[in-house]
């Protein structure tokens, strides 16, 4: 006998849709022997992956329970529907399994305590699957920071304009809803999309002081252009306990493609992450350029189980703990503004139609540029923004 420890059992719960992503990371690690497969679950029929293809002996499962009763894995991919986050994370727990839970981890405040302490008397860990904090980028921006290259930091916002079809909105019954069956869903630009734009923002924050900044205070602006529950655009102004405000402005209705850029000023200078590319452009940079190296949050997590002194998370819940608290206060705000008629261009046809707000994306940049509301530009279709203070 060599001693050797076998390669940790993973599972995956939510094994279709964005699940697929998931599996197509864990497949090279299977076939290097990192970890082994032992089952995915999910409530619909398992759709085939070519780039993924099932392994022998992964058993397939409708219900998790009985996945955890039957397979006993050590960790646990959860990607269902933000809603479904807390019960099945509290199962996985309850079986001796480690997490790594889609974001948002969860909807509220009162339901991040509650896995806290599941967490704790589990004695287990979860990463949160907020991918592009592990990108060796942002540790160039944040390093740039500490370095004092921009000075002093007077503002941290981002603009992120993507495009969403009508499909997207029929994928399931909880898309671009605010509630169902009575419970918070809120799969809006801000929650879900687009959440990782507020959540670098969020993490260029800590940077700056050295620990998750905690919101005290949000204004936001929310607009939609379809008949859903939740925002396809908003506006949103963050303001910490200490540090500079930080601005996010999205949207899925562009009419044209900003990846997704967090801009953070200085009184020495700018910088520019797109953080889905790992593109940075520090002062004094003549070009943009990709920083690459980005670690994986399940490859972190195996690292950090073999290693929990030596390698921490990335991801875990704790460090999420101020975006949870944003989406906390999203939940009282007013239904969004739907805006149509001349301001709206439908483009495409079926469920491949996507609509467009005219202007939206000179809109956003005006926005990030002076750390304002649309409502505070006099942008014609705006509203008084939503204004709420946080506690804890």
């Amino acid at each position: 006998m060599n001693g050797a420890v076998p390669p940790t059992r993973v599972a995956v719960i939510g094994a279709n849709g964005h699940g697929r992503w998931h599996r197509r990371v864990i497949a090279p690690l299977h076939a290097d022997g990192r970890l082994r497969l032992v089952a995915l679950v999910d409530v619909e029929p398992v759709q085939d992956d070519p780039v993924a293809p099932l392994p022998p002996g992964v058993q397939v499962f409708t219900d998790h329970r009985a996945m955890l009763a039957a397979t006993r894995p050590q960790v646990v991919v959860v990607c269902t529907p933000p809603h479904t986050h807390l019960p099945i994370a509290r199962d996985a727990l309850t079986a001796g399994a480690d997490l790594l839970l889609e974001k948002p981890p969860v909807l509220s405040l009162a339901e991040h305590e509650e896995l806290t302490w599941a967490l704790s008397t589990a004695g287990r860990v979860a990463q949160v699957g907020f991918q592009a904090l592990g990108s060796a980028a942002l540790t160039a921006l944040t390093d740039a920071l500490a370095a004092g290259r921009l000075g002093t930091v007077t503002g941290i916002a981002t603009v992120a304009a993507w495009q969403r079809p009508d499909a997207y909105y029929a994928r399931s019954a909880w898309a671009g809803q605010r509630t169902l069956n009575g419970r918070p869903v809120l799969d809006g630009a801000l929650a879900n999309p687009l959440a990782h734009a507020v959540m670098q923002c969020l993490a260029v924050a800590g940077s700056l002081g050295g620990a998750p900044p905690w919101p005290v205070a949000i204004e936001v602006e929310r607009y939609r252009v379809r008949p859903i529950e939740v925002e396809d655009t908003a506006v949103l102004r963050i303001r910490f306990r200490a540090g500079p405000p930080v601005l996010a402005a999205v949207t899925l209705a562009a009419e044209e493609f900003v990846a997704g850029e967090v801009i953070v000023t200085g009184s020495a200078g700018r910088a520019v992450l797109e953080y889905p590319t790992d593109r940075l452009r520090l002062p004094g940079d003549v070009v943009t350029r990709r920083v690459p190296g980005r670690q994986g949050l399940l490859e972190n997590l195996l690292a950090h189980r073999a290693d929990p002194l030596g390698v921490p998370l990335i991801a875990p819940l704790a460090r999420t703990a101020p975006f949870t608290a944003l989406l906390d206060a999203l939940r009282a705000a007013p239904e969004p503004r739907l805006l149509d008629g001349d301001l709206v261009v439908g483009v495409g046809d079926g469920e491949e139609r996507v609509r467009h707000l005219r202007g939206v994306v000179d809109v956003l940049r005006r926005s990030a540029e002076r750390a304002a509301l649309p409502s505070e530009l006099a942008v014609p279709w705006a509203v008084p923004a939503y204004r709420a203070e946080l506690t804890g």
